[in-house]
Order: C-alpha cells, then sequence, then structure tokens
C-alpha cells in the first residue's frame, strides 16, 4: 500500500512483513526492475552455461561420478528456475524500505555462483571451487535471512536455490574425493 505523508511515500505491506517506511518516491517501472533483476541472474546463468559446454564434453565428461550426479541436461533447466526465483525475489526486497544493505548480500551470492564456474571448468580446480560453493552456501543463507526481515516470501523463494547449492557442494565434494591424484 503506497500513501503520501508529508512529501514522502510511505510503503507498507502488512500481508508480506513488510514495515512501514519511508521513500523518496515509489518505485518507478516496477515490472522493467523485476526484469532487470531476473535479466541478471539469467545473464550470468548464460555465461556460465557458455563457459561449461566445451569443459562438459571434455574435462567433466571425464571424471568419476558421485553417486546421484544427474544427466548434464538437468543443470540448464534447473538453473533457469532458480534464476528467475533469485530474480523475483530481489525484487520483492528491491519495493521494501532499507533494502540496500540484502541487496548487497545477493549481489555478492551472484558474484560467488558466477565465480565458481571459472574455477571448477576453465581451471579444472575442483578444490578451490568447492571453497567457492561453501562460501556461496553461506552467501545465500545470510541473504535468506536479511531477506526474511524484509520480505519472508522473498526469503522463501530462496529455499530452492539453497537447497541446489546444497547438492552441488555434494557432487562438487564428490568429484574431489573420486578424482583424487
Amino acid at each position: 500500500m503506497v500513501g503520501a505523508k508529508e512529501g514522502v511515500f510511505q510503503i507498507t505491506d502488512p500481508e508480506h512483513g513488510g514495515g512501514a517506511g519511508p521513500h523518496a518516491a515509489p518505485p518507478a517501472w516496477p515490472g522493467l526492475a523485476l526484469v532487470g533483476f531476473i535479466g541478471l541472474g539469467l545473464l550470468v546463468g548464460a555465461a556460465d552455461g557458455a563457459l561449461t559446454a566445451s569443459a562438459i564434453r571434455g574435462w567433466y565428461g571425464s571424471l568419476a561420478q558421485p553417486p546421484g550426479t544427474p544427466p548434464n541436461a538437468v543443470f540448464g533447466p534447473v538453473w533457469t528456475v532458480l534464476y528467475v526465483l533469485m530474480g523475483v525475489a530481489a525484487w520483492r526486497v528491491w519495493r521494501r524500505v532499507q533494502a540496500g544493505p540484502a541487496l548487497q548480500l545477493w549481489g555478492w551470492q551472484l558474484a560467488l555462483n558466477a565465480a565458481w564456474t571459472p574455477v571448477f571448468f576453465w581451471l579444472h580446480q575442483p578444490l578451490p571451487a568447492l571453497a567457492v560453493l561453501a562460501a556461496l552456501v553461506v552467501a545465500i543463507g545470510l541473504t535468506m535471512r536479511r531477506f526474511a526481515a524484509i520480505d519472508r516470501v522473498a526469503a522463501w523463494l530462496l529455499v530452492p536455490y539453497l537447497l541446489w547449492t546444497g547438492y552441488a557442494l555434494y557432487l562438487n565434494a564428490g568429484i574431489c574425493w573420486l578424482n583424487q591424484g
């Protein structure tokens, strides 16, 4: 709900746990911002996908895989859905007062997400990539915590991402273990 009070807009959303607070102006073009947040995630995913294509057929394909490794065709669709959920979550928080610190965390986790692919697929370094994934899991958890204080739905939208990243951590650790030496 938006209401004017002494030249400052008050944004409240009691239905989703958001509190009242001043904004200098209501968010302009919220639909465009939604597209931007989703697009940013999809851009990271597309770049990562382009980086992995040749490695999947070569180096990655030669590695012993841990039990429960899905077919390669599963990763693209799953990540696409996750990037959309991440974008919607960030957009929901962006519409709230004092979203800056939460969105900074979101940006950091997205950077860690983007960093994993070159470390794993380009540099062929599963152990350092495992460290990046561990940091990513922590960053997602911190982002969810900060998002929950602003918009609980936004935090819940990140649960599949956290679960999938935890699964990726298992897969990465399994590759490290099975391909020693």
